[in-house]
């Protein structure tokens, strides 16, 4: 079961990467315009390194079944069911990088209707979630610690950039 929910994890990401750069290239096509290039790297690395983390974590700590497990795993549905809303809410102006239409409005539907920054918060709880599903328990703190370190500097810089379209 783990095998296959963490293929399903990568095998989602590819197809969200793809996703976003068909986005990207729609958008700029529209005259969007990117900011925050230089922190974008540092995202690609935390999360291609996420799951070599957890596989090698993994590996080396026997996996015993947790009490908790049926928890965590409805709890990952729930997040996955959040993401696909998110996605869809944002249709092409969802990208992992911080693309920008000018004097666009933003949007206030779906979970941003409640939330500022719900694709965020999702990730975040993600990266709490899967790797305890997995037993990486260095992964989570090190990964989540580093995440949020990381989303100071995104949220900063899409806030800026969000201001200045709207001028």
């Amino acid at each position: 079961m783990l095998k296959i929910i963490f293929l399903f994890i990568i095998i989602q990401r590819v197809v969200e990467l793809g996703i976003a750069k068909n986005n990207e290239k729609k958008l700029k096509q529209r005259g969007a315009i990117e900011f925050g290039q230089a922190h974008y790297k540092y995202f690609i690395i935390l999360h291609s390194m996420f799951f070599l983390s957890i596989f090698i974590e993994n590996y080396f700590i026997p996996y015993v079944e947790m009490e908790f497990f049926t928890f965590l795993l409805i709890l990952f549905i729930i997040l996955q069911l959040a993401r696909v809303w998110v996605i869809s809410t944002l249709g092409e102006r969802w990208n992992t990088k911080i693309i920008i239409l000018p004097n666009e409005k933003l949007v206030k539907d779906g979970l941003y209707k409640y939330i500022k920054h719900p694709n965020y918060i999702i990730v975040t709880i993600e990266l709490l979630v899967i790797p305890i599903m997995f037993h990486a328990y260095i992964t989570t703190v090190v990964f989540s610690i580093s995440n949020l370190m990381l989303l100071k500097v995104r949220i900063r810089e899409e806030n800026k950039a969000l201001l200045q379209s709207i001028e």
